[in-house]
């Protein structure tokens, strides 16, 4: 796999996410943060936006119909997982 644009020197990309990944920061493909993974359940990850998140990203991502605060990570939407973050890909 090509790793995305601007990711520096991270060991570890790819697009899988697991339990593992709770706490890691998620971005948009320009790099802007968006939330975090705040937990990790059945196969899915859920993100706790930020609280300033746009809400054209949230209704791009589906979230604008959910009614928890943490709210589902498609595997589709994902660019990268690397050590440290979740970088969404950029065509969203």
């Amino acid at each position: 796999m090509k790793p995305a644009a601007g990711l520096g020197g991270d060991a570890m990309q790819a697009t899988e996410i697991t339990n593992d990944d709770v706490g890691k920061t998620v971005v948009d493909g320009s790099g802007d943060e968006v939330g975090i993974v705040a937990r990790y359940e059945h196969g899915t990850a859920y993100v706790e936006p930020d609280p300033g998140i746009a809400t054209k990203l949230k209704t791009t991502l589906g979230w604008d119909d959910e009614s928890e605060e943490d709210y589902p990570l498609q595997a589709a939407s994902v660019a990268t997982v690397t050590d440290d973050q979740i970088r969404l890909r950029s065509d969203l």
